[in-house]
C-alpha cells in the first residue's frame, strides 16, 4: 500500500513539474470598429406596396477570440451593429426610413489547412430589433422588426503577402435555421395590440416564411499593431406570413481598423515562450 501510494505521489508532482515548464498560452483578442456605406432596397407591404431605393449606412463593431478550453480548434465570435436606410419611392416624393440594432455571438470549430488557409464553421444566436417609418402612410405609418435566430455559420481566411505586406483575406456567411419573429396581421393597428389584441404576434421561424443571409467578405491589411480593414458586406431579409411580405437588401463598402490585443495579469511575470493563438491570424 505505502508503495502504491508513492508511485501516485510521484506521477502527481511530475505532471505539475511538466505542467510548469510547458509554456502559458496567450488568446488575443481581435477587435474591429468598421463604418459602412452602399445602397438599400426596402419592400413592406404591412406600410406600402411599393418598393423604395436609396442608401445604407452601418456602424458595427467585431470580436473574436480563441476559447479557452481548446483554443488551436474553437473561436468565439461576437458582433454588435446598427444599421440606418433612407429609401424613396420611384416617383421620389415619399421617403422611408429603416432603423435595426443587432446584435450575435457563436463558435465555430476551425481546421488548418496548407498554404496559410483556415476553414470553420458552427454556429451562432442572434438578436434583430428596429423599425422602418413611412410617413405616407397616415393610420399605421410605423413596422417593427425583432426576431431572435438560430444561426449556421462559419468562415474561409487566407493569410498571404502582396508584395512585403501581410494581408487576411475573408468570407464569413450567416444563414438563420430557425428561431422567433414578431409580425401582427395584415392591417392590424400597433394601437389595437396596445388595447391588449397580442395574440399571433410571434411567429416561428423557418426558409418557408424567414429567409436571411449575411456575406461578409473583408482584407485585413496588417500595417503595424493596427490593421486597415476594407471590404464588403450584403444582407438579405425576406419574410411573408399573414399576407405581409417584406424584403430588403442592403450591399456596402466596409472600411474600418483590427486592433489584437491581449490582456496579462500585473502579478504574473510575462513567459518569454507562451505560444500565442490568434483567433484569425
Amino acid at each position: 500500500m505505502t508503495r502504491l501510494l508513492l508511485s501516485i505521489l510521484c506521477v502527481m508532482l511530475s505532471a505539475m513539474a511538466f505542467a510548469q515548464d510547458e509554456p502559458a498560452t496567450l488568446r488575443p483578442v481581435t477587435s474591429s470598429y468598421t463604418y459602412e456605406i452602399g445602397g438599400a432596397t426596402l419592400a413592406n407591404t404591412y406600410l406600402t406596396p411599393l418598393k423604395y431605393k436609396g442608401w445604407d449606412m452601418a456602424l458595427n463593431y467585431e470580436r473574436m477570440q480563441a476559447m479557452k478550453f481548446n483554443p488551436e480548434k474553437w473561436v468565439m465570435r461576437l458582433t454588435a451593429g446598427i444599421d440606418l436606410n433612407r429609401t424613396d419611392n420611384p416617383a421620389k416624393n415619399a421617403t422611408m426610413w429603416r432603423l435595426v440594432a443587432d446584435f450575435s455571438w457563436g463558435m465555430t470549430y476551425r481546421f488548418k489547412l496548407p498554404h496559410n488557409i483556415t476553414l470553420a464553421g458552427g454556429g451562432s444566436t442572434s438578436l434583430d430589433l428596429g423599425c422602418v417609418y413611412n410617413a405616407r402612410n397616415g393610420n399605421n405609418p410605423v413596422a417593427v422588426e425583432a426576431a431572435w435566430t438560430v444561426n449556421l455559420t462559419g468562415y474561409a481566411s487566407w493569410n498571404v503577402k502582396i508584395g512585403r505586406l501581410p494581408v487576411t483575406l475573408r468570407y464569413q456567411p450567416t444563414i438563420p435555421l430557425t428561431g422567433v419573429f414578431f409580425s401582427p396581421d395584415y392591417g392590424e393597428l400597433f394601437y389595437e395590440i396596445y388595447l391588449g389584441n397580442h395574440s399571433g404576434l410571434a411567429h416561428c421561424a423557418w426558409w418557408g416564411n424567414y429567409f436571411r443571409m449575411e456575406n461578409f467578405v473583408t482584407a485585413d491589411l496588417h500595417l503595424g499593431a493596427t490593421s486597415l480593414r476594407v471590404g464588403f458586406r450584403n444582407n438579405i431579409l425576406s419574410t411573408s406570413i399573414n399576407d405581409i411580405t417584406t424584403r430588403t437588401i442592403t450591399y456596402s463598402a466596409v472600411i474600418g481598423v483590427t486592433t489584437e490585443w491581449i490582456s496579462l495579469n500585473p502579478s504574473r511575470k510575462a513567459d518569454n515562450n507562451a505560444r500565442i493563438i490568434s483567433a484569425l491570424y
